[in-house]
């Protein structure tokens, strides 16, 4: 049976077979028998390489551990809130803190994920925050809400999302949109972003880079 480790763009877990091409977590969500019982641990919300050294972990979901977090692509993991992780990926973060710095002037993890924090949980829920915005102002990698649909954002499209892919496709006019992406990391992407892992997965149209 899958388990509920598979991250929407909204953040919430769920449980797919398909493992997706970003790894990361958020601290330990699961207790002793692996379910789920919170939707974060930490503020410290990390995007991870699949692969880093010879470095492996099995089973997940192990009593008193992390809880391994598994996204589509890291525009998936972008809308959920998640950053470059500063060990496996760290010339990702170095440059993401370089701009992070030219657009709020602050530098340091803590700071960061202080911000972003506050910028994908409701204070008054505790669910993913959303934020009002021109649809025609987004970069492509940003995500909205549409008819209760998470959707891509990419040329003159949204891409609907779903665990194994992005599917349906509709046009992208201008109106007024519900952001899930987090502001500042919509800044992050609308300077060009590239890393060590696929923003974008390949049921996009456009191949992946590793």
């Amino acid at each position: 049976m899958p388990l509920q480790n598979r991250v929407t763009p909204l953040g919430e877990l769920v449980a797919d077979p398909g493992r997706g091409l970003v790894y990361g977590n958020r601290g330990s969500l699961h207790d002793g028998d692996g379910r789920i019982r919170r939707r974060f641990g930490v503020k410290r919300w990390i995007a991870c390489r699949l692969v880093f050294k010879d470095w492996h972990r099995s089973p997940l979901l192990q009593p008193g551990k992390f809880t391994e977090l598994f996204f589509l692509d890291e525009a998936t993991a972008f809308a959920a809130g998640h950053r470059p992780c500063a060990l496996c990926r760290r010339e990702d973060y170095d440059r993401f803190s370089d701009r992070w710095d030219a657009l709020h002037g602050e530098r340091g993890a803590d700071t960061i994920d202080e911000r972003l924090h506050a910028e994908r949980v409701d204070p008054m829920t505790r669910g993913h925050r959303l934020h009002e915005t021109e649809l025609e102002d987004l970069p492509d990698g940003a995500f909205v809400l549409e008819e209760g649909v998470a959707r891509l954002v990419l040329g003159g499209d949204l891409l609907a999302w779903s665990p194994g892919g992005y599917a349906k496709r509709s046009p992208r006019r201008r109106r007024d949109a519900i952001l899930i992406t987090p502001p500042s990391l919509v800044e992050v992407l609308r300077s060009g972003w590239s890393s060590a892992v696929p923003l974008l997965h390949p049921s996009t149209g456009i191949r992946a880079c590793d």
